[in-house]
């Protein structure tokens, strides 16, 4: 078996951003064959004896008679013939061999089809790959510390990976390794490498709607042209610290003013909050959305029900699990009264009155916080999904006008006090009623203003991402965390306003067919591994067997003519990201009528990952872009990283509890973690580093996805060999190189992963006829156990 040390050349880090013409050897599929070719030594075993006869005809002393020959010249004479008839042999048995190993393994090595990928997208790629780390350089490094960031080093106090398994010891060995990472870690931040080392798919995406929007493309269609509008708008920074908070305040006085700032016509209540509702989006005292009746959905039902939640209350509070209330604690509430205090001055509160305001603002929430309570007690409580009417609904909390700002917040839907809805948490919504009318009979001046100041700043908090910086500053002053950067922000508040325009966009740049493509054969290959396994219960797999896997396509994605009419009433100016940002929230509330008439919620432009609807696998598009995935790149590097992602999210979406449906998952688990063991000089206490059903189950997740891509690629060389690469890489070497770019995907159970996921490149390489190499690190590793897992 070749060593890494062995072939200097292939493990020498390429930097070159121009693809080689020349494919890398895949060495791991060659047979060690001497070092002439098979045909020249055959010819030089053929032309041995000539040459010999020539030499003694040339030189008449060694002409002597056959019988006068010694014994020893014969002798020498025959070891020769039989020397050259042996070398003839192995040569020609080799070359056999060479020839029909390559027959046999025509899918794991296409040499001869490499050939260098020159598209726009494979340039950028190879410029990433030639700047990221080579898992092939340093095996032993990489592949126990490729995710090596800050979070889990050992001097920043963070969680390492395998921290917190009992038992688990720091050798010296690692120390050392971790000091020389963080010094290259520290060399390679200059030349922005840390940000791109770790592929987050939710950044590549963002990253790739970013590129979309600040694009040039020419385009008569009116939404698009108001989605990148509108994303203009928000990086105009200068336009949006110059106006100040001037555009809320002429806002509010078209709500009838506000006696915190200056006039206030003493609107009514109910009136105010309906206009909230209706064209803001804002809802101060309850929370609205449409949802279906789970009772009803389980028998095929699409109906769908006004569903009235608690708000999101701005004050910070806790739950106390021994009064079962919620409550506000002081030193959270020092810096909330300080915010508050900033924002009435920004918005031209005199300081003598503001803290009256404010007071009767913080007093009022209090006491709105304490009825409401967290999602798992309502549960525990019975508490969601109370049906009744809205008559009987107005009957229990009369402070509301109930058809009145239901209509106001679905118009142009007719409503009727007899139609159903699902409350919560009602004993909230029954508080809260109490709390409003005793707000509205006190007499005093500060506290009938009290309800449209909480109205106000409530509306003040949807409107915020729109206003100057000192606002956001107020809301988390001294934040040490690094601030979002000012595209990323545009782009999430042009998804929220324009999500079908950018859903267009998406679609229209996705390569469908290689995307169904890639899916399929995860999806067939992960089918074929999950056959093969240990099942106590074969429904789990049979459920599986049954989903229908398919890209979320064009169905579900309006034309261009609908996406006109639907932003028809929508002017951008790219001077006024605040008057875009109010148009919007009106355009949000339409989308809840639209769904409460029946129309099913479209999946999130943003989504990464599939989910399920009926009996179908869904995958969105979203999950289909570069760095992952692109039409022109080679196959080698779509399986390698978004093909072992598919693989690994379907395994987590409907196998969430494969541990105890089959014992392959244990033995997977401790095979690769007993390795582990070995390679990190950890071995001979196994028993003390046993992994817990979670951690087993994570690593077969992980190492049955690398798996389950890797036999998904060579089964599409198989039915259309050839394919291009990359840097000159071989295809295996590339697969697994772009595996290395994602390995270190979060995701909700990174948290169960003891090991470094790149490790599993090398569980996968004790076969050895599936790598470009063999990869052993300087102590001894269990190759034989390996090739059972």
């Amino acid at each position: 078996m070749l060593r890494m040390s062995d072939t200097p050349i292939e493990l020498e880090p390429q930097l070159s951003v121009q693809p080689s013409s020349q494919p890398e050897p895949e060495k791991g599929l060659q047979l060690p064959l001497p070092t002439q070719d098979p045909s020249e030594a055959q010819q030089q075993a053929q032309l041995q004896p000539e040459l010999h006869q020539l030499e003694f005809e040339s030189n008449p002393e060694h002409q002597l008679s056959e019988e006068a020959k010694p014994l020893w010249i014969k002798r020498q004479r025959l070891l020769s013939l039989l020397f050259s008839m042996f070398c003839l042999f192995a040569a020609i048995l080799g070359l056999i061999y060479y020839m029909h190993h390559n027959l046999q393994s025509g899918s794991y090595n296409q040499e001869g089809a490499v050939t260098p990928c020159l598209s726009q997208a494979c340039q950028r790629a190879s410029a990433h790959l030639s700047m990221s780390a080579d898992p092939f350089t340093q095996p032993c490094d990489y592949f126990l510390f490729s995710c090596g960031s800050d979070r889990f080093s050992p001097d920043n106090g963070g969680r390492q990976r395998g921290h917190g398994i009992p038992g688990h010891p720091q050798n010296q060995r690692e120390k050392a390794v971790w000091a020389k990472r963080r010094r290259q870690s520290e060399e390679r931040e200059d030349r922005g490498l840390r940000e791109g080392k770790i592929l987050n798919r939710k950044n590549v995406l963002l990253q790739y709607l970013r590129e979309i929007l600040e694009s040039n493309d020419r385009t008569t269609n009116s939404a698009v042209q108001k989605a990148k509008g509108f994303y203009r708008s928000c990086l105009d920074t200068i336009s949006i610290e110059s106006a100040g908070a001037e555009p809320f305040l002429t806002l509010i006085q078209k709500l009838g003013g506000w006696a915190v700032s200056g006039q206030w016509n003493q609107t009514d209540f109910n009136s105010t909050l309906s206009l909230l509702m209706r064209d803001y989006a804002t809802f101060p005292f309850f929370n609205l959305y449409a949802g279906k009746d789970p009772n009803e959905s389980a028998n095929g039902t699409t109906k769908k029900y006004i569903q009235i939640d608690q708000p999101d209350l701005l004050i910070p509070i806790e739950w106390n699990s021994k009064t079962q209330k919620s409550q506000a604690k002081t030193q959270t509430l020092r810096p909330f009264l300080a915010s508050c205090q900033r924002y009435l001055a920004l918005l031209g509160s005199p300081s003598s009155t503001s803290m009256i305001h404010v007071g009767m603002f913080i007093s009022l929430s209090s006491e709105l916080a304490v009825a409401a309570a967290p999602l798992p007690y309502r549960l525990s409580k019975g508490q969601l999904y109370q049906r009744m009417t809205i008559k009987e609904l107005q009957s229990q909390a009369p402070a509301i006008d109930w058809l009145g700002c239901l209509q106001a917040a679905f118009h142009p839907l007719h409503l009727t006090e007899d139609d159903h809805i699902f409350l919560h948490n009602l004993p909230y919504i029954v508080q809260m009623s109490r709390i409003i009318t005793k707000w509205l009979n006190r007499h005093e001046l500060s506290a009938s203003t009290s309800l449209h100041t909480y109205m106000v700043l409530n509306l003040l908090h949807t409107l915020m991402p729109a206003m100057d910086s000192r606002f956001s500053e107020t809301v988390a002053p001294g934040n040490s965390e690094k601030a979002v950067p000012r595209w990323k922000h545009c782009v999430l508040e042009t998804e929220r306003g324009f999500d079908s325009v950018l859903t267009h966009l998406l679609r229209d740049r996705s390569a469908h067919r290689e995307a169904e493509e890639i899916i399929q054969n995860i999806f067939s290959s992960l089918k074929s591994e999950l056959h093969e396994l240990n099942w106590t219960d074969q429904t789990s797999m049979e459920q599986v067997q049954s989903r229908i896997p398919r890209l979320w396509t064009t169905e579900e994605i309006a034309d261009e003519a609908e996406l006109d009419l639907l932003f028809s009433e929508v002017s951008v100016s790219e001077h006024s990201f605040f008057s875009n940002y109010v148009q919007l929230l009106s355009v949000w509330q339409k989308r809840r009528t639209k769904l409460l008439t029946g129309q099913d919620e479209a999946a999130d432009v943003l989504s990464i990952t599939p989910f399920l609807r009926g009996n179908e696998l869904i995958f969105p598009m979203g999950m289909f872009v570069p760095h992952l995935f692109h039409a022109t790149y080679p196959r080698a590097m779509n399986y390698g990283a978004l093909g072992f992602l598919i693989a690994k999210d379907i395994l987590h979406l409907l196998l969430p509890d494969i541990y105890s449906q089959s014992e392959s998952v244990h033995a997977v688990g401790e095979c690769v973690w007993t390795h582990y063991l070995t390679v990190t000089e950890k071995a001979g206490g196994v028993g003390a580093f046993s992994l817990s059903a979670a951690q087993q189950q994570e690593v077969w997740v992980q190492y049955s996805a690398l798996k389950i891509a890797l036999q998904a690629y060579h089964q599409s060389l198989k039915n259309h060999p050839g394919d291009t690469s990359i840097l000159g890489f071989s295809h295996t070497r590339l697969f697994l190189t772009s595996f290395s770019q994602v390995n270190c995907d979060s995701d909700p159970y990174s948290k169960f992963m003891p090991l470094e996921p790149s490790f599993l490149i090398t569980a996968i390489c004790a076969k050895s006829h599936l790598c470009p190499t063999s990869l052993e690190c300087p102590n001894k590793t269990q190759q034989e156990l390996l090739k059972r897992c």
